[in-house]
Parts: C-alpha cells; sequence; structure tokens
C-alpha cells in the first residue's frame, strides 16, 4: 500500500502533463494569429514565401557558405541602389519642377491703355515766379562754371520785383547745394592752374550736407547730366512747396493732340484721363477707363490708334528735358504707366508705327515659384491705386524706406498716409538722405527687389516699330496748311512742329504661356514601381511584403523584450511561501525519495495544482491509505 502510494504521484504528474501538451496544441490550432518565435524563423519564411525575386536564395544556399555571402551583399546591394534611385527621384519630385506650356490663341483683342507725353515740363502759373529765379540762378552759375551766357526766357520783372522774400529763400537754398566742379581722383594734389589739368579732367556735381556738415559730392561724369540732376532737384523742391501741385491741371488737350481717331472714328475727351508728369510734362492716358474699353475689330494700321501731335516746344523748362519730340507707352488697363521703364520717344517729322503683339504670362503659385496673386502676401504696402506689379511693389518699397528714413517723401511716388513730400524748407538734409538712400536701394541694401515678386498673372504687349518721315517733301505744305486752318494751329517749324503715332495689333493671334507640374504624384508612384520592377522584379504587393516584414521584426522586439523584462523583474522579486500543508503531506507520502528526486519533483510539483487535488476521491483513496 505504500509503494503504490509512493507512484500515484508521478503518474498523475505525467497524466496531467500530457493533458496540458495536448490543450496547448489545442490552442495553437484554434489561434487567429500564428507568430514567430525567433528573428531567424521570420526570415526564412519571408524568404521561402516572397514573391521578390533573389530572396529564396538566401535561404536554399544556406549550406554553401559562399553562395549565401555572395547573394547577402548582392541582395543588399540592389536594395541600396534602388533606394539611391528613390532618392533622386524624391529629390526631383520636391524641387517642384514645371513645364512650359505654349498655346496660340486667336480671339478680338481688347486694346491697350496708351499713355503719350509732351516731353516738355510746363511753368504752372503758380510757380512761375520762382522758375524764372532759378533759372537766373543757373544762368549765372553756368556762367561762372563754363563762361556760358544762357538766354533766358522773357518774363514780368514787375512780377518778379514783389516776389523778393521767396528769391532770396531759394537763393539762400541753392547756395546751400551749389554746382561745383571737381578733379578727378587721380589729380586732386595738381594746383587748378596746372597745365596738366586739362578742362576735360574735371568732373561736375553739387554738394549735398547733413545737419551734423557731413558733406558729400554727387558727381558726373558729363556735366549736361549734372546740370539737369542739379536742377531738377531745385525745380522738385519748388513744386514740393505747392499744395496738391499734383492736383493742378492746366493741360491744353487741343494744343498738343492735333487729331486722333481709333477705328477710323474720332476721339473724344471720354477717351482719355490727364496727369502732369515733373519731367515728361503734360501726359494722356487712352483706353483707360475700364466701362467702355476699346476693341479692335481688325489687325492692321486703319483699325488701331492713330495720333497727330505737336511737338514743338514752346514756353517750357529747356533745362530739364533736353529732347524734342513725344514720349509714348503702351501699357495694360489699370497700371500706372511708367515712363522711365517702358516709354520710348517718338521722333517730330517722322511717322512712327507701332505694331503689337499680345503675350499673357500664367505662372504656378505657391511651392512651384515665389509669384504671388494679387500682393496681399508682400510685405509692402502698396501705395498707387491700382493693381499689383513689380515695379509698383519697388516704388512703394523705395518710398516707404524714404518715409522712414527722411522723415519725408520723394515727389515723384504717391504719398504714404501722414506724410509730406520733401522740400528744403522744411526738411533741410532731405537730399543728403535721399541720395544715400537711392545708392543703397540700387545695391539691393533695402531688399526691395527681394521683397517684391513678380505676380502669377501679368499681360505684356511685345512691340516693334516702323518709321517713315511725314509729311513728306511734296505734301507738307497742303498737310501744314490744312492743319493750320482747322483749329488755326500756329506751326514756326515745320521740321520740329508735328510727329505721327500709330499703334495696332499686328495679329489677332496672342500668346499665352503657361506652366504645369511637371512631376505629380502620379508621376512619382509610376516612377518609383519602375525602379522597384528594374531591380526586384516585383509589384505592389511584393512591396506590402516587405512591409509585412518590418513589421513583424518590430513586433518580435518588442515581445522579446517584454519578456527579457519579466524574466529580469521575476529574478529580481522574492519567492513565494511555501504551501507547509502541500509540501508536508507529500514529503510523508514519499520518504523514500533521495533529495535530488525529492528536489525535481518539488520543483515539477509547484507549477502544478495542489497535491490534493491528485488524490483520486472516494472509499479507495482510504483503503490505499490503510
Amino acid at each position: 500500500g505504500s509503494v503504490k502510494a509512493g507512484k500515484m504521484p508521478g503518474e498523475k504528474m505525467r497524466q496531467c502533463k500530457q493533458e496540458e501538451e495536448q490543450q496547448q496544441k489545442e490552442e495553437e490550432r484554434e489561434g487567429l494569429i500564428e507568430f514567430y518565435s525567433s528573428y531567424q524563423e521570420l526570415f526564412q519564411f519571408f524568404c521561402s514565401n516572397t514573391t521578390i525575386h533573389g530572396a529564396i536564395r538566401l535561404v536554399c544556399s544556406k549550406k554553401n557558405k559562399m553562395k549565401t555571402a555572395f547573394w547577402s551583399v548582392l541582395f543588399f546591394l540592389t536594395f541600396g541602389l534602388m533606394y539611391w534611385q528613390f532618392g533622386i527621384l524624391y529629390r526631383e519630385y520636391f524641387s517642384y519642377p514645371v513645364n512650359l506650356n505654349l498655346n496660340l490663341n486667336s480671339d478680338r483683342l481688347t486694346f491697350p491703355a496708351v499713355t503719350l507725353c509732351t516731353l516738355n515740363p510746363y511753368r504752372y502759373s503758380a510757380i512761375r515766379e520762382q522758375l524764372d529765379k532759378l533759372d537766373q540762378i543757373t544762368h549765372q552759375t553756368l556762367l561762372d562754371l563754363y563762361d556760358y551766357n544762357m538766354s533766358l526766357p522773357r518774363s514780368d520783372w514787375s512780377t518778379l520785383s514783389t516776389q523778393r522774400r521767396s528769391s532770396r529763400s531759394l537763393l539762400h537754398h541753392v547756395q546751400r547745394h551749389p554746382l561745383r566742379r571737381q578733379k578727378r581722383d587721380n589729380l586732386v594734389n595738381l594746383p587748378e592752374n596746372s597745365p596738366s589739368v586739362d578742362k576735360n579732367d574735371w568732373k561736375i556735381g553739387f554738394v549735398l550736407c547733413n545737419e551734423n556738415n557731413d558733406c558729400f559730392h554727387q558727381a558726373y561724369s558729363s556735366g549736361v547730366d549734372a546740370v539737369r540732376e542739379w536742377y531738377s532737384f531745385h525745380y522738385i523742391n519748388i513744386l514740393a512747396q505747392v499744395p496738391d501741385a499734383k492736383a493742378l491741371d492746366e493741360s491744353d488737350f487741343e494744343n498738343f493732340i492735333y487729331a486722333c481717331r481709333f477705328n477710323e472714328a474720332m476721339c473724344d475727351k471720354a477717351n482719355y484721363t490727364h496727369f502732369h508728369h515733373p519731367l515728361y510734362g503734360n501726359c494722356y492716358t487712352f483706353n483707360d477707363n475700364s466701362s467702355s474699353l476699346w476693341t479692335s475689330s481688325l489687325p492692321g494700321i486703319n483699325n488701331g490708334l492713330s495720333l497727330v501731335v505737336r511737338t514743338e516746344q514752346n514756353d517750357f523748362i529747356p533745362l530739364l528735358s533736353t529732347v524734342t519730340g513725344a514720349r509714348v507707352m503702351v501699357h495694360d488697363q489699370n497700371e500706372p504707366a511708367f515712363m522711365d521703364d517702358g516709354g520710348f520717344n517718338v521722333r517730330p517729322g517722322i511717322e512712327t508705327s507701332i505694331s503689337m503683339r499680345k503675350e499673357m504670362t500664367v505662372r504656378l503659385g505657391g511651392s512651384y515659384s515665389d509669384c504671388t496673386e494679387d500682393g496681399s502676401d508682400v510685405p509692402v504696402q502698396n501705395l498707387y491705386s491700382s493693381r499689383y506689379t513689380e515695379q509698383v511693389c519697388i516704388r512703394s518699397c523705395f518710398q516707404l524706406n524714404m518715409v522712414e528714413r527722411c522723415g519725408c517723401a520723394y515727389y515723384f511716388y504717391p504719398l504714404p498716409d501722414g506724410a509730406e513730400y520733401c522740400d528744403y524748407t522744411k526738411h533741410t538734409a532731405w537730399g543728403y538722405c535721399y541720395y544715400k538712400l537711392l545708392a543703397e536701394f540700387k545695391a539691393d541694401v533695402l531688399g526691395c527687389f527681394h521683397k517684391c515678386r513678380k505676380p502669377c498673372k501679368m499681360t505684356e504687349y511685345q512691340l516693334s516699330a516702323g518709321y517713315s518721315r511725314w509729311p513728306s517733301a511734296v505734301s507738307e505744305d497742303w498737310v501744314f496748311y490744312m492743319l493750320s486752318q482747322q483749329n488755326k494751329y500756329n506751326i514756326t517749324s515745320k521740321r520740329n512742329g508735328v510727329a505721327k503715332v500709330n499703334i495696332f495689333f499686328e495679329e489677332w493671334n496672342y500668346k499665352t504661356n503657361g506652366e504645369s507640374p511637371a512631376f505629380t504624384v502620379v508621376t512619382l508612384l509610376s516612377q518609383l514601381g519602375n525602379q522597384w520592377s528594374l531591380w526586384f522584379g516585383s509589384s505592389v504587393l511584393s512591396v506590402m511584403e516587405l512591409a509585412e516584414l518590418v513589421l513583424d521584426f518590430i513586433a518580435i522586439t518588442f515581445i522579446l523584450a517584454f519578456r527579457w523584462f519579466r524574466s529580469r523583474q521575476k529574478l529580481s522579486l522574492p519567492g513565494p511561501p511555501p504551501n507547509t500543508q502541500d509540501n508536508t503531506a507529500f514529503q510523508d507520502e514519499a520518504p523514500a525519495l533521495s533529495t535530488p528526486h525529492r528536489f525535481t519533483v518539488e520543483a515539477v510539483v509547484t507549477t502544478l495544482p495542489s497535491y490534493n487535488s491528485l488524490e483520486p476521491r472516494g472509499p479507495s483513496r482510504d483503503g490505499e491509505v490503510g
């Protein structure tokens, strides 16, 4: 009875272990997720079942270490080359390249705005006395510097005598900014009467000083440019002293425009607007009214704008304008006419025929270029009452810097809110500040050329001009006679008296330059697929297999790390208290077992249920014990 009782625990333990193994197998068969127990098993399964070419070689050649090493190097080298190509594709995609699209359209075209200026600054009656005084000072200056006796326009000297106070004030400011000659840098140490110093060795300019008497010489290589710039500087100061000088309207359209017609129809006052430019005189902009724009019915010289203009100078300012004729510029509506940038001169006694071709440019914004849609994202306030253009932004940027640095605004540009135009009666050192700021502006120290971006949509007109004498020698008599009889024009100089301008579309076709993305997401995926197929001959599902391998690798890493952490945690914790009842009963029933076997059994028993639960129930148990 004691032997049988001693063998019962071992048999029951084996039976329990078999049940546990069977239960574990059933759980493995019933599991929804089959996972790997090691990295080797994961990698071997992947290489044996993947559709990526070459991966099976890493498994089937594992008995040959040389082949395994060769295919391993080749496999990972191919992977590296493929991802190097991927990097090139991604770099090209994120550089946002564009394709240029050229479209040729044909349609009736809206005629652009045309601005025509007299090229002769006008003597306003409000500043006539000061201008006459400035002419006298200039006359004396040229006499002292060049021994040149300049003829002066006839003036009402009785009126000048009543303006002595303003004349003395003007003389004082002109003397503070005198026109001087200065020896060139390589001849500074030579005396003025040295025979080595010729008249051509002098440079002329004028002196500008600030409040601290820090002065510099604004010099020019040409005496004509120096005199004109010096006279213009004082002329601007005189204009700035007159309140609302830009609003003065002393234009005489009929005295400048002899004839005007568009599409064989006469022009009237509703077809033009007037403004005065300080250097180009009275200017007239045709077809600037957005409510009734001209439309060209047909291309050609007879279906455009035709003007006969007077180019004879009379009662103007010869020291500001040194040319004869007119200045014309073609621009889009709602854009200011910057005559310095896009205009060109019309010669007197010449018929100038200007043919136009319209060209539109549409750029991609956003990541593809730094263009702006309407200028709202440009950090420069638009001072012009027009839509955004790059030149509008650049001039606004300079004017805002002028107000900030010099305390006043430059007369040629619009006036910001709360500012006033510069004149040396109120701002004694503005000239010094202006020319210093202008040098920084040209060198882009102010950053205006970087801040002002190109518009995404812009319209330009490509111009080509042809010239012919007008009127001809055989027809000039009757032409001038008819012009003089029409509105009683008195033309004293037939050769320089008139000019004719024709502006028309050369053809109805106009060109549109557009941009489109050269590398889209579809293009990128296509190129990536081509590279993947080239190096591994695989498909999208192969990519998913590779992604699955990466996820499984990460999962196994977390599982193994978790097991390692749990095992370290168990080793660091103290063991559980022994079960006195179970162990004592077991030791009493099997006293004959040796110590090593008892230790082994105890180790197994600790993982099993309690000893009492293994004993059979009922009378048989009592009989065995007895």
